[in-house]
């Protein structure tokens, strides 16, 4: 069952490795929107719509909103971390990135899909949820409406 609007931000424990991430505190999250999104190397998607979520990370950051990248493996050849640190710097993911190389935040977050997109309320409570590039459509206005 995936996780229902208005539940509390799961913890970012887990992760199998770090990118972008000195000085990178999941506490520091807290009183902020968060925006979690997961990600895989070997998702075409994903790929497509990585300029419109850096666009979001530029527009909304300065006004608060924290981002954070979870690289969810699809395939065992996504777990090669020089994969990884080559779409980085192709797509310009400048965001802390967390490696979910055993499944451990997929599974907190109730997440099967790449691309997904988590908005959390500055209180850590899920404000919107969606997968794919149409759920990416839907979560500009999501933004709007969190910072209006």
């Amino acid at each position: 069952m995936p996780m229902r609007l208005g539940s509390p931000m799961p913890p970012l424990e887990g992760e199998t490795g770090r990118y972008n991430a000195e000085g990178f505190d999941p506490a520091q999250l807290k009183g902020s929107p968060v925006l979690v999104h997961f990600w895989s190397v070997s998702c075409h998607i994903c790929h497509e719509v990585m300029d419109q979520v850096s666009r979001f990370r530029d527009e909304y950051q300065p006004k608060g909103l924290k981002v954070v990248a979870i690289h969810m493996p699809k395939e065992e050849g996504d777990l090669d971390t020089a994969k990884v640190e080559r779409d980085m710097a192709q797509y310009g993911i400048t965001q802390p990135v967390l490696l979910d190389h055993q499944h451990r935040l997929a599974q907190a977050f109730q997440n099967q899909f790449v691309p997904a997109f988590f908005l959390f309320d500055a209180q850590g409570n899920l404000f919107f949820r969606a997968a794919g590039d149409k759920g990416l459509q839907n979560l500009g206005p999501k933004l709007e409406q969190l910072f209006a």
